[in-house]
């Protein structure tokens, strides 16, 4: 809930910050000749956006390795599966009686490591995804880093 409220404000704020700065810049380039500042406002706006993507990138990749060092325990228990796990479509009235302790405890086990392995797996694609949010724009946070500092020399 206040995740859904903290958006649209962040959103609304950084859209009227985009719209001060671009209103200084042309109140600047007016009387200073724009071209130079337009271009250092330029700068300054690519090195931000490619600055959060890259911190974004990373503590998503965090987040994603921290999944795969201590994955979430499976949440069911063995009893509830027990009571409630049988898939009645697979197994006959009759059929439920049949089953043995050990038979549900391996369908059991069965289930909790194959939802382990499709935690992992989801993990190692969130860490792929999570690292082409740092490899992609730091490139050009660092090519645009040096440029500006070139100019300031």
């Amino acid at each position: 809930m206040a995740v859904s409220l903290i958006v649209p404000i962040i959103l609304v704020v950084v859209l009227a910050l985009i719209v001060i700065v671009i209103t200084s810049v042309i109140k600047v380039s007016t009387t200073e000749g724009g071209e130079p500042v337009l271009k250092n406002v330029y700068i300054y706006l690519v090195l931000f956006a490619t600055l959060m993507m890259t911190i974004g990138g990373s503590v998503a990749a965090f987040m994603a390795v921290a999944d795969i060092v201590a994955p979430a325990p499976y949440h069911q228990s063995f009893e509830e599966y027990r009571q409630w796990g049988i898939d009645k479509t697979e197994l006959g009235t009759n059929d439920k009686a049949k089953l043995t302790e050990a038979d549900i405890k391996v369908r059991y086990d069965a289930m909790v490591a194959a939802e382990y392995d499709r935690q992992m797996n989801r993990a190692k694609n969130s860490l792929i995804k999570s690292l082409g949010w740092i490899i992609i724009p730091l490139p050009v946070f660092i090519y645009y880093q040096r440029r500006l500092n070139d100019k300031e020399v």
